[in-house]
């Protein structure tokens, strides 16, 4: 039984594995459900021990996801093709675990687009369940958006245009269907977006090989290998990088840009290099206005932060490992070789817009209630999600400034994404903001008794978006309500 102990002391969903019949209803106000939450392959899951899987760090290379390949490219669009499946994958050595995969492979393949040419995917469902697709950080129509009431039912496909009128910009892919969101993005329906500018062209940063998306997530595995889903957060032990635990990655005595992405369903990674600072040049919504340098790196659930790492100034043989505070060692970079290299960070990147005067106010609460039975619901301004329910109706161009706060008791964790549009951080607790809230931004971390304050001007579509905690489990139990930008 979820209780309020187990769910204070995760700052998430703390209970239960792969088919325990009571954390699958849907909470209040959310619509039923005629399919389980959990494909019946993983039905069979025994509960896990606790004991963190014995994994033999550095023995296998971190794998670069394939960039996909379209069926047609034009200097106007690119057409793709994607499925959507139940497939297995070597996570831990020597063991296949049942996985969900697009293009069957976990990691999904990344998908490079560009600024001004559209990008047309047909995903094939060949689940037994309905499924769905949400660009994370993406500005589409909302028929495009991966609304948690769009589906795509088992063996239909459905046409996602994606128009890439942004600026360049790390954005990824993930599962976003009505009750499943959860459970399907962390068996493996996630995958990198990468949106590329030519006006960062004149910036000569590192590009084609030397430009390498690194999607981080936990995990949790019972004692057969299989994987296990809304068991408590703490006990996801293993951190992947691009799918592989502790892997390591052979790379040249020159610069790389990596684009990190939090793909984790409710961890908050706190990066170090090995002493070493990151030289972070992008977020969420593109580059930043100037190049910054952080001991730490702090990425919430579903944020994205670009880097670059300079390797010229270590020896051929040397050995630099990424490491998290709690996680440990998850990440390490080999300098196998010497390369020439004609890429620079400078220290001026790319101005960020100006913010208009804001018109309106609003305040977003995000917190769990607490009912007879002990089951939580997660709330935000004291409703659970409602597909029918518009809560906030926005004029198209308005620009608004939204506070966002969590009523919870201190220490609990939650983070707050916005669908359509990037916005920016303008205060946290009344201050600066972090050195993480910097550039634009479409999620941020939340905890108990903060408040963030935030600007977004709502350009380009109408029709109905959400904004929800990108914990997935608390959007899961109803984390989640609906905005509508009317003409």
């Amino acid at each position: 039984m979820l209780n309020r102990r187990g769910v204070l002391a995760a700052g998430g969903i703390a209970a239960g594995v792969l088919g325990v019949p009571q954390l699958l209803a849907p909470a209040e106000g959310h619509e039923d459900s005629t399919h389980d939450v959990h494909p019946a392959a993983f039905q069979e899951s025994k509960t896990f021990t606790g004991t963190k899987p014995e994994i033999v760090p550095w023995t296998r290379p971190m794998p670069v996801p394939p960039v996909l390949k379209p069926l047609v490219s034009t200097p106007r669009q690119e057409i793709y093709q994607l499925t959507i499946d139940k497939t297995t994958a070597e996570i831990l050595p020597g063991l296949q675990s049942p996985v969900l995969g697009y293009g069957g492979q976990f990691v999904g393949p990344t998908i490079r687009a560009k600024t001004g040419r559209k990008t047309l995917i047909m995903f094939q469902n060949r689940l037994d369940e309905p499924a769905n697709v949400h660009l994370h950080g993406g500005h589409v129509a909302p028929e495009h958006d991966g609304h948690p009431r769009d589906l795509i039912e088992p063996g239909r496909t459905r046409l996602y245009l994606y128009p890439n009128t942004q600026q360049g910009a790390t954005l990824w892919y993930h599962d976003h269907s009505h009750g499943t969101e959860a459970a399907h993005t962390y068996l493996g329906l996630h995958g990198a977006y990468v949106v590329e500018d030519d006006s960062e062209r004149g910036l000569n940063l590192p590009t084609g090989a030397y430009d390498v998306p690194i999607l981080l997530r936990d995990i949790q595995f019972d004692d057969s290998g299989n994987i296990v889903v809304f068991d408590d957060p703490a006990k996801r032990t293993v951190v992947l990088a691009n799918g592989v635990p502790q892997p390591y990655f052979e790379v040249a005595a020159r610069k790389y840009r990596f684009r990190l992405v939090n793909s984790a369903n409710q961890r908050v990674f706190h990066l170090r290099l090995a002493g070493t600072p990151f030289t972070r040049i992008g977020s969420d919504g593109g580059l930043l206005a100037s190049t910054t340098e952080v001991e730490e790196m702090v990425l919430s659930s579903a944020e994205r932060s670009d880097i670059v790492i300079d390797f010229a100034k270590y020896p051929i043989g040397t050995r630099i490992v990424l490491t998290d505070s709690v996680a440990g060692e998850i990440l390490r970079f080999d300098v196998v070789r010497r390369a020439s290299d004609s890429s620079r960070v400078p220290a001026v990147l790319r101005p960020l817009p100006a913010m208009p005067y804001s018109t309106v106010d609003r305040e977003v609460d995000l917190f769990y209630v607490f009912k007879p039975n002990d089951r939580p619901d997660g709330v935000i301004n004291g409703k659970v999600f409602d597909m029918d329910r518009v809560d906030f109706t926005i004029k198209r161009g308005a620009t608004e400034t939204w506070l966002i706060k969590s009523s919870d008791p201190a220490g609990v964790k939650h983070n707050f994404h916005m669908h359509l549009v990037q916005f920016r951080v303008l205060e946290r607790n009344g201050g600066a903001p972090l050195p993480s809230d910097l550039g634009l931004k479409d999620t941020i971390p939340i905890t108990a008794g903060e408040t963030v304050k935030v600007q977004a001007t709502f350009t380009g579509h109408t029709g109905r978006y959400v904004y929800h905690c990108h914990f997935l489990e608390h959007s899961w139990i109803g984390m989640m309500a609906q905005m509508e930008i009317v003409p």
